[in-house]
């Protein structure tokens, strides 16, 4: 951030220098982790930014151009996570070839769906070619969400990349949005994560039926604490220079169906999904049932190459199909209650599928999670619950739009000007010191623990 304010005193207004050390930065950090993979994600954007040229050249071989690009991207994709899961498969059916032993490139599956993104828009005419390989460039390995999204769509930043303004305002907004995302990961996600692996992992061939359900809600705080933190931080950052990020999450775990939790969760790649493929092929107009399986098949796939990944991909899709003919119809007639404990105990069986990618370890889950065998409840349950009682209240609490409610209260019994800003100035600053307090203290010493998101 130093060399990025340094750079705006040479740029006079203008954003070369800004968007240049922002580009070397980028790759700086992108190769800390992935010293040789950034030589890919460069091809990737060579190859987008020459394909989005073509489409916005050749009048007559757009659609080639497009598809030689979505080629060259899915291959991309399909090579580096896939390759070695389908070869093991047939291993498995007795097909004599080597697997290969293909390292995943940290974040690929999301710059890749940006890619398609700008690539489609641009065919679509939906937004402007991009020239300049330097701003492509840009776009595609901006650190702040490079390795775990939100999924950016070009037409969202287009017009920041060369006019863009960071207020002070906008830096100490970012800042704050910033810091709650580190309080949602080491002071909640980190935490939970410990709890879950205490049962889910570490336990469990001796897990009993309330121990199972403890680990299973801990990864269910876990992942969207974790998640949604890394989604604040990158919105956070993108603020304080000047760009505007979508939302990725909208209190997910207050939703009445599944469909509606699919709505609030992750919203990038269900818009990526929604536009460029579910509406393609029919959307609602046709096919609608086999759309939806489609849709959702691609999503467990896009999460990883792993057969958990799949069911979990295919158990929501049969869920949202079922509840397009069903539920949402007589949804106004059923108490809010019944809605919020259906869509609960459904999003946290999936969890469940999702955590596990050894089916004999899942089968050892769901087995003592309905009660088929072993203890009901020990002690371990019991201190988990006890000893973490504050962490278990802080991550309920904060899954609810507490945001929303302190913002109506606040316009509602705040009114003068002048006092209205000296409170929020103030909450803001103590909310911000107690959490990077509290995270500084929580991280010394503390063991890595990555993003989850950052392994899709």
């Amino acid at each position: 951030m130093l060399c990025y304010g340094l750079a705006g005193l040479l740029d006079r207004g203008k954003l070369a220098w800004r968007n240049s050390v922002l580009v070397v930065f980028s790759l700086i950090f992108y190769a800390w982790g992935e010293p040789v993979y950034v030589f890919l994600m460069l091809l990737c954007v060579l190859l987008n930014w020459l394909a989005g040229l073509g489409i916005a050249r050749a009048e007559r071989h757009r659609k080639l151009a497009l598809t030689l690009g979505l080629i060259a991207n899915l291959s991309i994709l399909c090579t580096f996570k896939y390759l070695g899961f389908l070869a093991a498969q047939l291993v498995g059916l007795g097909v004599p070839v080597g697997v290969p032993n293909i390292a995943l490139p940290i974040g690929i599956s999301f710059y890749t769906f940006q890619s398609i993104s700008y690539l489609i828009d641009v065919y679509r005419q939906e937004a402007k070619v991009q020239r300049r390989f330097w701003d492509l460039l840009l776009y595609i390995s901006m650190f702040p969400q490079l390795i775990a999204g939100p999924i950016v769509r070009y037409g969202t930043i287009a017009e920041e990349i060369h006019d863009r303004h960071a207020t002070a305002q906008d830096v100490a907004d970012g800042v704050f949005r910033f810091l709650i995302g580190l309080g949602k990961k080491v002071i909640i996600a980190n935490q939970m994560g410990e709890l879950a692996d205490q049962f889910l992992k570490n336990g469990i061939d001796g897990l009993s039926t309330a121990g199972a359900w403890v680990g299973i809600v801990a990864f269910t705080f876990q992942i969207y604490f974790d998640f949604s933190g890394y989604s604040d931080m990158a919105i956070g950052m993108g603020r304080c220079m000047g760009f505007h990020f979508n939302e990725n999450f909208n209190h997910p775990y207050i939703s009445r169906s599944i469909t509606e939790f699919w709505r609030r969760w992750h919203m990038s790649l269900g818009s990526f999904f929604r536009d460029y493929l579910y509406i393609p092929l029919g959307g609602n107009r046709r096919h609608q049932a086999l759309n939806i399986l489609v849709v959702w098949f691609l999503t467990g796939m896009w999460h990883g190459a792993s057969w958990n990944f799949i069911l979990w991909g295919v158990y929501f899709g049969i869920i949202v199909m079922v509840e397009k003919y069903t539920l949402l119809k007589v949804q106004a007639k059923i108490p809010a209650i019944f809605l919020h404990l259906y869509a609960i105990f459904l999003f946290v069986v999936g969890w469940g599928i999702f955590y596990f990618d050894d089916f004999a370890n899942m089968g050892k889950f769901f087995t003592s999670a309905f009660a088929q065998g072993g203890e009901l409840m020990d002690f371990s349950v019991e201190s988990a619950l006890l000893d973490h009682f504050w962490l278990w209240l802080l991550a309920l609490v904060f899954c609810l739009p507490v945001r929303n409610f302190v913002t109506q209260w606040y316009d509602s019994h705040v009114k003068p000007c002048a006092l209205k800003s000296f409170v929020a100035v103030t909450a803001k600053t103590l909310v911000s010191i107690v959490i990077l307090v509290l995270s500084t203290a929580l991280l010394v010493g503390a063991t890595n623990n990555a993003f989850i998101y950052t392994r899709f």
